[in-house]
């Protein structure tokens, strides 16, 4: 049996094909494409796969398949949009079970309509919550209500040989599946803890001149009673750029929301303003479709200095945005970059991070030209309970090798 009849056999002959030019990871060829009906095709997959010795790399809607390092190879990409919907609602509870191709907008669709909401805010249009959940994305509510590795409850994951297990020995699946890339199993579902809508939002926003003044100014708030749900900057960087903001969420009953963006305004100064929306950036990345794209964190008293140095290595302001509340951001570079000047603000923003009590910069995204001539993660970036987890899931490394993540 050829592998096309038997991933037929497994998911149907209408959903399974041969790669054509436009199926790639990343600038990385794929042999086949399959897209399964459920969890037990997966499975099934998985298990051919692991009897033929072949790769596999699982995606959603695609958003982010280029983020992180690229595999090195690719047999098989798993296409799983079509295994989507809510499978189990306990809105008294406050957690839903979901199926991983799932597009964010139809949860949060869905989720309206009982009044909740699932506070992953994420930047991806049309991401999906599988490659939200494997990718570890995160938007300004990450602030408040966490990362994704501290909204699931469980996940449901199909291993490398293709067994479906919600549970491996000591193993926290539905954490360590945050953030993998893919590279330890494959979610198929996950349970998440859901969230009441709040009954009003507000936004202050202020301008600013300079990283250090944000910093000075997110540490105002963070160390004020007012609990925001988000902090926000965006830093433009280059001439004749929009100016520079900070912006503050609250959220809570309408008269409690108002309140303390209003005393917000007030401890700000400045010609800080309280705004019914959010600014047009708020939830957004820095950088295009074309555009090198970093990712930097850090501790948040230390993340200005990282900005600076990335300055100073650029020769010029590059545009940052993120949860500076959090010391979280993303940097965006033209993809004329030279690879030099590149390796170059890598190695700056690391040795800070590195001297000012650790983070990291990661290489989000880049041509495959400057990604053979740069690092990805930067030296030593993963961790020996890393390896050792890959080793215990994924023995022959066959899901998505090449594209362990960053430990963040």
């Amino acid at each position: 049996m050829t592998v096309i009849e038997a991933l037929a056999t497994a998911c149907g002959p209408d959903h399974v094909w041969e790669a054509g030019r436009a199926d790639t990871v990343d600038g990385v060829p794929v042999g086949w494409v399959v897209s399964p009906g459920d969890a037990d095709e997966v499975s099934e997959v998985l298990r051919f796969a692991a009897a033929e010795g072949l790769s596999v790399v699982p995606t959603g809607a695609g958003t982010k398949l280029d983020w992180g390092a690229p595999p090195t190879h690719v047999d098989i990409l798993l296409d799983l949009a079509r295994l989507t919907g809510v499978l189990e609602h306990s809105p008294g509870e406050l957690t839903a079970t979901i199926a991983a191709g799932t597009p964010m907008r139809a949860i949060r669709a869905r989720l309206l309509r009982e009044g909740q909401r699932l506070p992953l805010d994420v930047g991806s249009p049309g991401a999906t919550l599988g490659g939200v959940l494997a990718t570890g994305e995160a938007g300004p509510l990450r602030h408040r209500f966490g990362a994704p590795r501290d909204l699931v409850v469980g996940v449901r994951m199909a291993l490398d040989e293709g067994s479906l297990e919600r549970q491996v020995g000591g193993h926290d699946l539905a954490r360590d599946a945050c953030g993998s890339y893919g590279t330890l199993g494959v979610i198929t579902e996950a349970t998440v803890r859901l969230e009441p809508m709040p009954a009003a939002r507000a936004w202050v926003v202020r301008p600013v001149s300079t990283p250090r003044e944000v910093q000075q100014l997110t540490e105002a708030v963070v160390g004020s009673s007012l609990e925001p749900a988000a902090i926000e900057a965006d830093l433009p960087g280059g001439s004749g750029a929009r100016p520079a903001e900070l912006s503050a969420l609250f959220e809570g009953s309408r008269e409690a929301a108002l309140a303390r963006a209003e005393a917000a305004a007030k401890l700000l100064g400045g010609g800080a303003t309280v705004e019914q929306l959010p600014p047009a950036w708020w939830g957004r990345y820095p950088f295009g479709v074309d555009d090198v794209a970093l990712k930097i964190w850090g501790r948040p008293s230390e993340l200005f200095a990282v900005v600076y140095a990335l300055r100073d290595a650029a020769g010029m302001p590059v545009p940052v945005r993120g949860s500076v509340g959090l010391g979280v951001a993303a940097v965006a570079l033209p993809d004329s970059i030279a690879p030099e000047r590149l390796d170059g603000m890598l190695t700056a923003a690391r040795t800070v991070l590195l001297a000012r009590g650790g983070g990291g910069c990661t290489l989000l995204r880049a041509p495959v030209e400057l990604r053979d001539l740069v690092e990805t993660y930067g030296p030593g970036h993963l961790t020996d309970a890393a390896a050792r987890l890959k080793l215990a899931l994924d023995p022959e490394d066959r899901l998505a090798p090449g594209r362990l993540p960053d430990p963040s």
